[in-house]
């Protein structure tokens, strides 16, 4: 429709549904770039990365526009919940334990989340679901904590990588056959540095030639 704003394609080169979630925001600290700036920005976040389908996007929307406050609230509590995933994992990549009271947080998350957690029998076997039910605003982010406490105690926690750029912050599950990956995307971060490595070389081949007389 004329006049309706873009949505916002986010990216999801995580390779996990947390990390993916903890890089909706671009460079920490400096937050250059915050990509959610209301409720609606994190309900199309879900709608792309999974944990919504279409019809629960548009009835948590309908159930956001009867309670507008209600909504900041949650929206508030998942910009916290964010920056709890964020400071987990950026210490687990560095090799570090993450702090007490965020280890605390997320397990509160989590317990909040399995509360409405289910087996159901998909297609001849058995997956993880979800109480269906009216609405809820904590929804979106049940798959989100579930996500972050299962790949803390996987194996694969110790293949999760902060990327090398100095502009960038983002947090990525590195799953190349020798484990080296550097950056969280070769088309952005990985193709800048590569670019800055290029014309570094050439200025200093530059100083080395000799001057004429």
């Amino acid at each position: 429709m004329p006049g309706t704003p873009a949505v916002h394609a986010f990216d999801l080169t995580g390779d996990e549904l947390c990390l993916d979630f903890a890089n909706t925001v671009e460079d920490r600290p400096r937050r250059r770039m915050e990509y959610l700036r209301s409720w609606a920005d994190l309900v199309d976040w879900g709608l792309q990365a999974g944990p919504l389908s279409r019809s629960q996007a548009l009835a948590l929307r309908r159930t956001a526009g009867r309670d507008p406050a209600a909504a900041e609230r949650a929206f508030q509590e998942a910009l916290a919940l964010r920056e709890t995933i964020f400071r987990v994992f950026e210490a687990t990549a560095a090799g570090h334990a993450p702090a007490g009271e965020d280890l605390a947080a997320l397990n509160e998350a989590f317990a909040a989340a399995m509360r409405h957690a289910r087996v159901e029998r998909k297609g001849g076997a058995f997956a993880w679901g979800w109480q269906d039910g009216e609405p809820s605003f904590g929804r979106l982010l049940w798959p989100v904590a579930r996500s972050a406490a299962e790949l803390l105690v996987a194996p694969a926690c110790g293949d999760v990588r902060q990327c090398a750029s100095d502009t960038c912050s983002w947090l990525f599950l590195d799953g190349s056959p020798r484990r080296m990956r550097r950056w969280c995307s070769m088309k952005t971060c990985g193709n800048r540095a590569k670019v800055r490595r290029f014309y570094a070389r050439q200025r200093a081949s530059a100083r080395r030639k000799p001057t004429s007389r």
